[in-house]
């Protein structure tokens, strides 16, 4: 076969890029296929009338700069690698959370003003809060020491295991162990649970019973070690780096070119076919695509086919991106916010309100005078499935919930309503159409008392099909998919012989 490059990249979500830019560093060839005019997926920007918004992320760990970084502050590392310049700006903080009761935490960068007021809410509790918050800083400590590959490289195992043999056995047992089981040996206030769950839901979309212990101790340790650093010019700025980062060593990367199917042939994958027909062949092919979105529809045979009950799948979002007066933002108000009206439904559809506005740190992204604000809610593809996109009730709907959650959202940023001058809204049926992903999900989650390691690893049961991004381990976020690009192109440059060198 006329091979198009070493390795054919379906889809440029994040951790299908980060894969080809390694790679493609490597002397391993790359083609990337994207369906859209630009790169990203789900972290992705996009312009309207002079305000340009985050398609979806916008809390960003990993640009942290410790000496001692190990698998952390991977986008720092790769760029650094990669000889690309992505600026930043630090947040001081990663989420205001605005809670039942009058509860409303800021969680500070700095770990001490963060645990001083989570103590002054709960002051019974202070030494289960320390405790507890130790953990996580104690699985910090491990993974900022292991260097990043992949888990199913026995070289990569066996060189940390004789490197680092206490802490890989003290990780390994920390696997079998949930966030909020851990919360619950040290702490018994129902109000503080309540806390640690929305702490694990603002970014896992599940509790903190079901959300591993390791990823907590990446997400919520961090944030006080590497922190929040949010990229000059949106999130779009780091796939439009990763693709210089391949383009720069020669990979390429075509756009509006979709992938309809992956050429299996005898149980090994040769190659992709798009929607104009046309074929092209590889030694290896990586699907950025959800689980189900690469072996139910990319690939036809049925006997790969997946079950959709073999996962927990995670919901969709309903999206609000608003250009509104800058008057109506105060001073001293926070990028992010969380806000729960009542803790009975906060995990429903609809239930907790994300909210941004990345103007406070980034200017440049809305007109003078003008302010960004993106808000959105969990919502299910099914809710809107009956709707015909093109008529009325369809528009109306979306208006409805719209203003029911701007409405919600004037408890923290009073006049929101009446300073809206752009409205741009998203459906689940609108991530589905844009990222083809399987009902729009946010991706496959473990079920309640998996360990982190059954999450898929970058190897599948067709040879030579790999897999990045949310499907695989250690699953959703952006730094998550970005590790499961580094472990993927970690596993495939060892197979041809190419190691990876270590990210430093």
């Amino acid at each position: 076969m006329n091979e198009s490059a070493d390795v054919i990249v379906i889809g440029s979500g994040i951790g299908g890029l980060t894969s080809a830019a390694l790679l493609q560093n490597r002397g391993i060839s790359t083609l990337v296929f994207e369906k859209n005019c630009y790169p990203g997926g789900s972290c992705s920007s996009f312009q309207r009338d002079g305000y340009s918004f985050d398609a979806g992320a916008s809390v960003f760990y990993g640009f942290g700069d410790n000496s001692n970084s190990g698998t952390l502050n991977l986008h720092t590392r790769i760029f650094r690698k990669l000889g690309i310049d992505v600026p930043t700006i630090h947040d001081p903080v990663q989420i205001h959370y605005h809670l039942p009761n009058g509860f409303s935490l800021p969680a500070y960068y700095d770990r001490h003003a963060f645990i001083d007021a989570l103590t002054s809410r709960f002051p019974h509790e202070r030494e289960g809060i320390e405790k507890f918050y130790m953990e996580l800083d104690a699985v910090h400590d491990i993974l900022s020491s292991l260097p990043a590959g992949s888990l199913e490289d026995v070289f990569h195992l066996a060189s940390v295991g004789v490197s680092f043999p206490a802490k890989t056995i003290a990780l390994a047992l920390k696997t079998f162990r949930s966030m909020g089981k851990t919360a619950r040996r040290y702490i018994s206030d129902e109000e503080l649970l309540r806390f640690i769950d929305i702490e694990a839901y603002s970014w896992a979309v599940q509790d903190a019973v079901s959300t591993p212990l390791v990823n907590a101790g990446i997400c919520l340790a961090d944030r006080h070690y590497g922190g929040i650093n949010y990229p000059v010019g949106g999130s779009g700025a780091i796939p439009r780096a990763l693709c210089r980062g391949i383009e720069k060593s020669g990979g390429q990367i075509r756009f509006q070119s979709e992938v309809t199917s992956i050429l299996v042939d005898n149980g090994e994958a040769h190659g992709v076919r798009l929607a104009d027909g046309s074929e092209h062949y590889a030694k290896a092919v990586i699907s950025n695509a959800t689980v189900w979105d690469t072996f139910n529809r990319l690939v036809t045979d049925s006997r790969y086919r997946v079950d959709e009950n073999r996962f927990l799948r995670a919901p969709s979002w309903f999206q609000l991106y608003l250009g509104i007066d800058a008057s109506v933002i105060p001073k001293e108000f926070y990028v992010h916010h969380v806000l729960v009206d009542n803790w009975e439904n906060y995990n429903q559809p609809g239930g907790t309100i994300y909210f941004s506005a990345p103007t406070i740190l980034d200017p440049s992204l809305a007109p003078p005078g003008k302010h960004i604000v993106h808000a959105f809610v969990t919502a299910e593809a099914d809710q809107w499935q009956h709707y015909d996109r093109q008529n009325g009730a369809y528009r109306d709907a979306k208006e409805t919930l719209a203003a029911s959650i701007i409405s919600r959202t004037e408890r923290i940023l009073p006049g929101l309503s009446n300073a809206i001058e752009l409205k741009v809204l998203a459906t689940p049926l609108t991530h589905q159409r844009y990222l083809n992903r399987f009902k729009g999900s946010y991706g496959p989650l473990l079920k309640p008392g998996q360990n982190v390691l059954q999450k898929p690893q970058n190897t599948t049961r067709i040879k030579n099909l790999f897999a990045a991004g949310d499907s695989t381990f250690p699953g959703q976020g952006v730094i998550a998919v970005t590790y499961s690009g580094v472990s993927c192109a970690s596993y495939i440059a060892r197979q041809f012989g190419k190691p990876l060198d270590e990210l430093i």
